[in-house]
């Protein structure tokens, strides 16, 4: 059977069909009910009840085991013998190497070579000597290309990751354990969203028997996908995706999952890789456990939610979807929570190069904790300083901007400048003399092994790099910055030479941070 015929179009999955596929879903031969649990602190801090919905408990440490085992159960004695393929960037692909075992399935599941190394790894533990892992592209959609090649190959049934009525109705059983575990009034639940299933399962249960509760999709702004289907009114295949929040890394939404939330969901919410490092943070502190990107993707929707609409009297839910987090990531993570959650603003602060002048900027300061402080001598008369602040709120950059200016220094509100953030924090002190005709570029890549020797291999040997800044945090892209020296008659063949060089680029050379930091 093939993947199309494996799916219920989205005219015959009506309400009715979804609940008893839902109710008969075998997803506990091998899943289990996992908690729904509040969040003290957190709630405390909102003024809101928050409750979480903890699919990071799972044997496989996320939802994805609920669909994939409902899926491949249901496949005949045929289909059976002559094995699955899946696709997957590594939750969908551990629950299918899990059932595979449990059901004695042959499996071949193609993952992006993106796919944090924590999931490959479970994979294959997962799966043992039934599972076979092949590694595809740079994304859930170069995989699942990958995949349809196999299957045309070799006949295997495919295990679709969302857009299959029964890994839908898998999902759903998320949606019926959350009415079940919380009978009284809910405001609203907060669903993560990468192609649409769990989201679709929920939310055509959730609608069904109780209406009232309000149902959201949340994205991150660089993998919106069900956002811009849903504005547009069709599926939409993005160009690229963001890769850090990884599980929701989809560029086209299924046409069954869609249309599923087109019916039943009340809106959609986007957040930033910041606003998401932040609920990492907050599930941490209220659980002790450590989600992946895209298993606190529903909450930093929700809190984003809380911001622009405000309170209700009655609790709001998040999905934590899941807890396959590589370690290497969590440098990335803490370095912008505290922006994320608006408790840091970083500033650049240029003061006298006399006596009592620091006095007077801890003046300015007002008891505030310093969070990270940068500075080199390098002017006679001037010295800039970069400097992190905690604060409490968001409006406090303001205060503390007319705070400095007040103490007559000079003062850039960098909280919001990527360059800032990712590079200059590390580089300040490092202006030249000789670096003239200097251009300042950020260049974007998928971060994988090799990828850095493969940008140098394509530079250009003809102009001088005078500055280059590269740090491996753990993140969806690496992200290199360069100071090239191009004379002014060659400007129009550098530009020739950036667009065949094919890399995301972004010219900084008028960034004021770099201007007043590094440019001589």
């Amino acid at each position: 059977m093939n993947a199309v015929a494996a799916q219920v179009s989205p005219e015959r999955l009506s309400a009715h069909e979804l609940l008893r596929r839902t109710l008969g879903a075998r997803v506990y031969d091998v899943a289990r009910e996992t908690a729904l649990e509040p969040a003290p602190l957190l709630s405390t801090r909102l003024g809101q009840r928050v409750l979480l919905k903890r699919e990071d408990q799972q044997p496989v440490f996320s939802f994805k085991l609920r669909g994939a085992y409902n899926r491949m159960a249901a496949l005949d004695a045929a289909q059976r013998a002559h094995g699955v393929i899946a696709a997957s960037a590594g939750n969908h692909a551990q629950g299918v190497a899990l059932a595979a075992a449990r059901l004695g399935i042959r499996a071949v599941i193609v993952m992006p070579v993106t796919a944090p190394q924590v999931k490959v790894d479970a994979v294959r533990r997962f799966g043992g000597a039934l599972v076979e892992v092949v590694l595809a592209g740079d994304s859930y959609s170069d995989a699942q290309a990958a995949a349809a090649r196999l299957q045309a190959q070799h006949g295997y049934t495919f295990v679709h990751p969302f857009d299959d009525a029964d890994v839908i109705a898998g999902q759903a059983t998320v949606g019926m354990e959350i009415l079940r575990q919380h009978p009284g009034p809910l405001h609203a639940i907060f669903v993560p969203v990468g192609g649409g299933g769990l989201l679709a399962g929920i939310a055509g249960y959730v609608k069904a028997l109780r209406p009232e509760i309000k149902v959201f999709g949340v994205q991150t702004c660089d993998s919106d996908a069900m956002v811009r289907s849903l504005d547009a009114g069709a599926p939409v295949t993005l160009a690229e995706v963001g890769l850090f929040a990884d599980g929701t890394a989809v560029k086209r939404v299924g046409d069954l999952t869609f249309e599923l939330c087109q019916r039943h969901v009340d809106g959609m919410v986007r957040v930033d890789t910041d606003a998401l490092c932040a609920a990492i943070r907050d599930v941490f502190q209220d659980t002790r456990s450590v989600p992946e990107p895209a298993g606190a993707l529903a909450l930093a929707g929700l809190k984003q939610y809380i911001a622009s609409h405000g309170n209700s009297d009655a609790p709001m839910v998040a999905v934590v979807s899941g807890a396959n987090l590589n370690f290497d990531r969590l440098r990335f993570i803490a370095e912008r929570a505290e922006v994320g959650e608006q408790r840091e603003a970083v500033f650049a602060v240029t003061i006298p190069e006399e006596r009592g002048s620091f006095r007077r900027f801890c003046a300015a300061l007002d008891q505030r904790s310093i969070t990270e402080f940068n500075y080199r001598i390098g002017d006679a008369s001037r010295a800039h300083i970069f400097v992190g602040v905690q604060i409490s709120h968001g409006e406090e950059r303001q205060t503390l901007s007319d705070a400095f200016r007040a103490h007559g220094f000079g003062v850039l509100d960098l909280t919001d400048d990527e360059l800032a953030k990712q590079h200059l924090r590390h580089m300040i002190g490092g202006s030249s003399p000789l670096a003239c005709n200097e251009l300042l570029y950020r260049f974007e890549f998928p971060e994988r092994p090799g990828a850095l020797t493969r940008f140098l291999g394509h530079m250009h040997p003809d102009w001088n790099i005078s500055l280059f800044h590269y740090r491996n945090q753990g993140a969806d892209y690496g992200r290199i910055l360069v100071g090239i020296q191009v004379p002014e008659e060659e400007r129009a063949l550098f530009q020739a030479f950036l667009h065949t060089l094919g890399y995301p680029h972004r010219d900084e050379s008028d960034n004021p941070a770099y201007r007043l930091l590094l440019r001589e």
